[in-house]
């Protein structure tokens, strides 16, 4: 694969059936899934870089939806030319939802299966107040009491909240004011995963999902809360790998 800075790849496999294409959650970072090569050797994981972060840190961050999925359709097109699948999780699955569409309106090939985690479907009101306007403070207490996930480190270091706030703030800005282009169902099957405990995201809002695919769908719950899939990383590969594999079985 030539190298972008939009995807991070560790393991590049081109002997692979289908490319698995991971979306970060706000605040994130193609980090998070530096371990999942290992564990889906069947696949070519690929990890989406969003400009702030990591090696994109001097990249100003997008706040809105429509525009970063219009530069990722033009950034990812020459890597779609195997089949692929998107995971997304907390903020990432609303951003792989609206490629999905944006990639049929365009006509373009569609993801064989959209997989996405800890974020209730996109046309359910939120119910939570939002929290992007909140002054620094009040904000990173806010989303620490929500979701968990800010390391200690960043609010007892100066230097890294003041450079870690802007980037949060960016990304929940992004989602707060995200409204879904189109709720038209789409023709690949869909799964949606979630922790047990998440208090932010529940089995119901999961299942709302059902309502955007025409295809076959499933609601995965594992012990945990919003950031399940850390500590449950082994459960939640199995059961992609499963997922996946019969994908490519029935390509």
């Amino acid at each position: 694969m030539k190298p972008t800075p939009w995807l991070r790849c560790l393991k590049p496999n081109p002997q692979a059936q289908l490319r698995l294409f991971c979306f970060h959650h706000a605040g994130g970072g193609a980090i998070i899934y530096n371990a999942w090569p290992a564990q889906l050797p069947h696949l070519e994981v690929c990890a989406v870089q969003l400009p702030g972060r990591e090696t994109r840190i001097r990249e100003t961050p997008f706040t809105r939806m429509e525009p970063l999925v219009q530069t990722l359709t033009t950034a990812l097109h020459p890597y779609l030319d195997k089949p692929f699948a998107f995971f997304g999780h907390s903020m990432g699955s609303l951003v792989a939802y609206e490629l999905a569409q944006a990639l049929r309106r365009m006509a373009q090939p569609a993801p064989f299966h959209l997989l996405l985690s800890g974020r209730r479907a996109p046309h359910l009101p939120d119910p939570h107040p939002p929290l992007h306007r909140l002054p620094n403070e009040a904000f990173l207490a806010a989303i620490q009491q929500r979701y968990g996930g800010i390391p200690d480190l960043i609010f007892q270091d100066v230097e890294l909240k003041a450079l870690f706030t802007p980037l949060l703030r960016a990304d929940f800005t992004l989602v707060e004011t995200y409204h879904p282009s189109t709720t038209q169902p789409l023709d690949c099957p869909l799964t949606a995963f979630g922790g047990d405990s998440d208090h932010y995201t529940s089995h119901a809002e999961l299942m709302a999902w059902g309502a955007l695919t025409n295809k076959a769908f499933a609601v995965h719950l594992f012990p945990g809360g919003h950031f399940y899939l850390n500590e449950q990383r082994l459960l939640l590969l199995t059961e992609i790998a499963a997922l996946l594999r019969f994908d490519a079985a029935v390509m």
